[in-house]
């Protein structure tokens, strides 16, 4: 029987799915499956969550992403899925890359700004612009979000990192920026997603090919997108999902704002929340990851070509 969760630290499950990105419907599956999570009941008979069991399940869902199976992860101790993923990431960056991130995850940690904003441009002068979102910042969200997830940063660190890391990518790329370019990207989110960084790194991956990009930031409207969209002539609408932006949410916005555009304004959408859900999004390319964006780009430039 489980031990009664206090109130005031109890996680309801829309929380829960927007925290993890793990939907309603998963949750349920794993608990009878798996036997976890093991939610408690509210007054309304609704579950509930403890914090540990939703830090569990938040290294579970980044694990999903890398590839492994659930029935791997699920029975997994938190600090062994921590651990799991800590070796993933190691595997996944070459020795160079590691000594660079251990240096700016430093900086991070003490807070030394000015130290993290001279290591990042000068990652980006010697990568360049493509090769430092995929190579640099790629890995080193990942490095952040492990350690906020131990415990090793909090909430002022991970802001310390994500606006020195904006104000970079911006200024790289007004210094790329195209003009005329083709095809025209409308870049934005839905509104309820604030996070911007899944923007500005698709757009630094985009700009240095050419095509021109322009953002409207964040939590846009759908009647805006769509306005914005038809009366800028744009050729593609391109939208970020957080990994705490809700499945189902996502996929009903897209659907919504896909039907509402004429066909021959492309929809693409990115991020951990929509990665891999092709088979729920007909008639949206969803990027699977930078590489894929450069795929994407060059299909539709191929489709295009006169």
């Amino acid at each position: 029987m489980n031990t009664p969760i206090s109130p005031d630290t109890a996680i309801g499950i829309a929380a829960v799915e927007r925290d993890t990105g793990l939907s309603k419907d998963t949750l349920r599956v794993w608990e009878r499956r798996y036997g976890f999570p093991t939610p408690d009941r509210d007054a309304n008979g609704e579950r509930v969550y403890p914090p540990d069991q939703v830090e569990k399940l938040r290294l579970i869902r980044r694990l999903l992403d890398v590839g492994l199976r659930p029935s791997k992860v699920i029975p997994a101790s938190t600090s062994d899925l921590a651990a799991l993923l800590e070796c993933h990431h190691r595997k996944a960056i070459s020795p160079e890359q590691q000594e660079r991130e251990l240096t700016l995850m430093q900086y991070v940690r003490l807070h030394r700004s000015a130290e993290l904003v001279t290591g990042l441009h000068q990652a980006v002068m010697k990568q360049g612009l493509q090769r430092f979102v995929a190579e640099t910042i790629a890995p080193l969200n990942e490095a952040v979000g492990e350690a906020w997830m131990r415990g090793e940063i909090d909430v002022p660190e991970e802001h310390l990192y994500t606006e020195q890391v904006q104000n970079v990518l911006r200024s790289a790329i007004s210094a790329h920026a195209a003009h005329g370019g083709s095809p025209r990207i409308l870049l934005t989110t839905f509104p309820d997603e604030h996070h911007v960084l899944g923007l500005l790194m698709a757009e630094a991956t985009l700009v240095p090919e050419g095509a021109s990009c322009i953002s409207l930031g964040t939590r846009t409207p759908l009647a805006d997108i769509r306005s914005a969209a038809v009366n800028g002539r744009f050729d593609v609408v391109g939208l970020s999902f957080s990994i705490a932006y809700p499945l189902r949410q996502a996929v009903d916005d897209l659907l919504e704002l896909r039907a509402a555009l004429p066909a021959s304004i492309e929809i693409w959408a990115g991020g951990q929340a929509v990665k891999g859900k092709e088979r729920r999004l007909p008639g949206i390319r969803v990027i699977n990851g930078l590489d894929d964006t450069l795929a994407a780009l060059k299909e539709w430039r191929t489709a295009h070509a006169d």
